[in-house]
């Protein structure tokens, strides 16, 4: 009768084992799946902000015939906002009448 009980007692212990060790596993894979989520958002967000400066940047090559000098310029004259405190911008303008080159950086 003794080994019923020890064998059966084995059979939980065994049983919240795996269950333990299943639900650390769909933890790390959550993690790593929020993880990976994060990263594409960011690399998203950064793309949206690239994707308007330089909107701004070819409507003010076409309204006043030249591309603007600095993304300080595109802020006061075409309304564009930047959230400086999320994303590094860099801003090179080559010459009026070349596309700046633009590049985001999600802080």
């Amino acid at each position: 009768m003794m080994h019923g009980k020890t064998a059966q007692a084995r059979r939980r212990r065994t049983r919240r084992t795996v269950a333990l060790v299943a639900a650390v596993a769909l933890a790390v894979s959550l993690w790593f799946a929020w993880d990976a989520a994060n990263v594409e958002a960011e690399a998203q967000g950064a793309l949206s902000v690239r994707n308007a400066v330089m909107d701004a940047a070819m409507q003010c090559a076409a309204v006043e015939g030249a591309y603007p000098s600095s993304l300080k310029y595109l802020e006061e004259h075409y309304g564009l906002i930047v959230n400086h405190d999320d994303y590094a911008v860099t801003y090179e303008a080559f010459a009026s009448n070349v596309p700046p080159s633009v590049v985001v950086m999600p802080r």
